[in-house]
């Protein structure tokens, strides 16, 4: 049942590790060829490579693991799927149904512990249920705001017959999502941007969820209105990153002109976004002068935050495809002159080149190194995953995505460890595409097991390590916000990378000197195997620009030299 209700959903490959209370499942998988099994050294990797392959692909990510501490495993990478409104569909081994309150062998009360992070969960004690509840599970994944799900399989259960049902067309009749948005609100704000004199557009990963209608309708949109764009860390690549109207990420490590004009706007069009506290900043002072619209598929995300003043629920590629019939019907009017003044005020605000940073010959700057990585890979079929820190940050800042589901990072729950095994992945779904995961040492190292799972499926990711042997973000705060005392932000007990990754049987390169960083990349990019590069860093760079906890957007830490330009051109209130 299990097996067949997987092929009836178009499940191709799943992630999995097994054990005592999953060997039927496992039994049937071995008796097939039309799903592949990916055995992953640790649970949380197979979630953290089932999210990965989600959203590279736009398909559920599907998991199978045993009970007990293989279900308790994978709890991380649930939070983080759930955060992220990742499609996940998790199957988890128990005890057979009599066992279960005994505290039998790795027992653990799965629905229980899972219940707050996850989007739906089931515990199958009938066997004529099961396929029912498959089938079920995969249309609360993917339908709506997508989220993992769970379903917990007894052993019993697994060993009984019964009789199996196929999926039915649309889905379960309990949960049908509102896609469509309420027409009226949607010709309130085609009103309101008509006559808008300083619109944005601050978009999320909701757009990216939505599928490739939604991008492509948000870019029309965009276009034809004329105004300017930013985006969380999670919508990278819904708009083109080379995109004229493209102002850059905003928040906390988001661009000096994104922030300022997120925070000088008079309609802000939040699209497919959460209004999360990395990008709202203080929410008393979050874009103060506006009138806000938010369009989100989930109606708990609306005026959950930030209050606004048009709330439209519905799937946002209905929305904006109505919004966009309803503006051109309308006649195509906008505030032209207004808006010509408005990127006036933008372009000096861009003037300050907010990423810039004092280069070196003598040691590599970790922007250097992604500013490297981008002009050597931009032009390759490209998929960039993260781990958490620093490094997550310069990735979204200097990295250029025009494609969504090119960016794979932990967002809500910054999960460190999440790169590296989602990195695998999103090689399995695209198995001759170029899989870069940007990591920290430290980061990397918390999954830094998934080596050998690169290594048995022949899966050629790079893993491309900034190292500079510190808990880089960690310190960065305990240096700006904590008195400059260190406490626990440094590893004294680093390994030898290019051994390690030699001791799976994988490439390892080191590189520490800028005038040999270009041919080091090309090594690594050329490479037919896994490779981890151990890229040598300047230790105490940190990361700008920052809005300091509390405090508006209008006011942000920024680099030496940006600083320098921003109060010398722009005038901004700078901390």
């Amino acid at each position: 049942m299990v097996v067949q209700a997987l092929k009836d959903q178009g499940v191709d490959t799943v992630f999995g590790y097994p054990g005592g209370a999953v060997l039927p499942i496992y039994d049937e998988i071995f008796q097939q060829n039309d799903i592949q099994h990916i055995l992953v050294r640790h649970e949380q990797g197979a979630v953290h490579a089932a999210e990965g392959y989600a959203r590279s692909t736009g398909k559920p990510g599907v998991v199978l693991v045993t009970s007990g501490p293989g279900a308790t495993n994978a709890v991380t990478g649930l939070a983080d799927a759930l955060l992220d409104s990742i499609p996940i569909v998790v199957l988890t081994g128990q005890v057979p149904t009599f066992l279960i309150g005994t505290d039998g062998f790795q027992e653990a009360d799965t629905v229980g512990i899972t219940r707050p992070c996850t989007k739906h969960n089931w515990l199958v004690k009938e066997t004529d249920r099961l396929p029912g509840i498959l089938h079920e599970a995969f249309h609360v994944a993917t339908a709506g705001r997508p989220g993992p799900v769970l379903v917990d399989i007894p052993k019993d259960v697994q060993f009984a017959t019964g009789t199996y049902t196929a999926p039915v067309k649309g889905g379960s009749k309990r949960y049908q999502p509102q896609v469509k948005g309420d027409m009226t609100e949607i010709n309130e704000l085609v009103e309101a941007l008509e006559s808008a004199k300083k619109p944005i557009f601050y978009t999320g990963g909701g757009v990216i969820n939505s599928g490739g209608a939604a991008s492509q309708l948000l870019r029309e949109l965009v276009e034809a209105t004329g105004a300017p764009i930013t985006s969380t860390l999670m919508g990278l690549g819904a708009y083109p990153g080379t995109g004229k109207n493209w102002l850059g990420m905003l928040g906390m490590h988001g661009l000096y002109e994104a922030n300022m004009a997120m925070h000088d706007c008079d309609l802000l069009i939040a699209v497919g976004a959460r209004f999360d506290d990395r990008i709202t900043g203080r929410t008393d002072a979050f874009s103060p002068h506006s009138v806000k619209a938010h369009i989100d598929i989930d109606p708990s995300s609306i005026n959950k935050v930030i209050r606004v003043d048009i709330p439209i629920v519905g799937d946002v590629a209905h929305v904006l495809e109505d919004m966009l019939k309803v503006w051109k019907s309308r006649g195509r009017k906008m505030n032209r002159e207004a808006l010509t003044k408005w990127w006036a005020q933008i372009d000096k605000w861009r003037a300050v080149d907010c990423l810039q940073f004092r280069n070196s010959d003598k040691i590599i700057k970790p922007q250097h190194a992604l500013q490297r990585l981008e002009a050597l890979t931009k032009d390759r079929d490209r998929y960039i995953t993260t781990e958490v820190g620093q490094h997550q940050m310069w990735a979204a800042q200097y990295l250029t995505f025009d494609e969504p589901k090119r960016w794979m990072t932990s967002g809500g729950l910054g999960t460190m460890g999440y790169g590296f095994p989602a990195s695998i992945g999103v090689q399995m779904a695209h198995r001759d595409a170029l899989v870069i995961n940007v990591a920290g040492e430290a980061s990397w190292m918390m999954n830094m097991q998934e080596l050998g799972t690169a290594m048995q499926f022949r899966l050629p990711v790079k893993q491309f390590i900034l190292n500079n042997e510190r808990l880089g973000m960690v310190r960065q705060w305990q240096q700006l916000l904590h008195g400059e005392r260190y406490s626990s932000s440094w590893s004294e007990s680093l390994p030898d990378f290019v051994k390690l990754a030699e001791a799976f049987g994988a490439k390892g390169i080191q590189c520490s000197d800028p005038a040999d960083l270009d041919d080091a990349i090309m090594e690594m990019v050329n490479h037919d195997g896994p490779v981890v590069f151990d890229c040598l860093v300047e230790k105490h760079e940190n990361c700008f620009p920052m809005i300091p906890s509390g405090e508006p957007h209008n006011k942000m830490l920024l680099g030496d030299a940006a600083a320098t330009d921003a109060i010398q051109g722009a005038g901004a209130a700078l901390v």
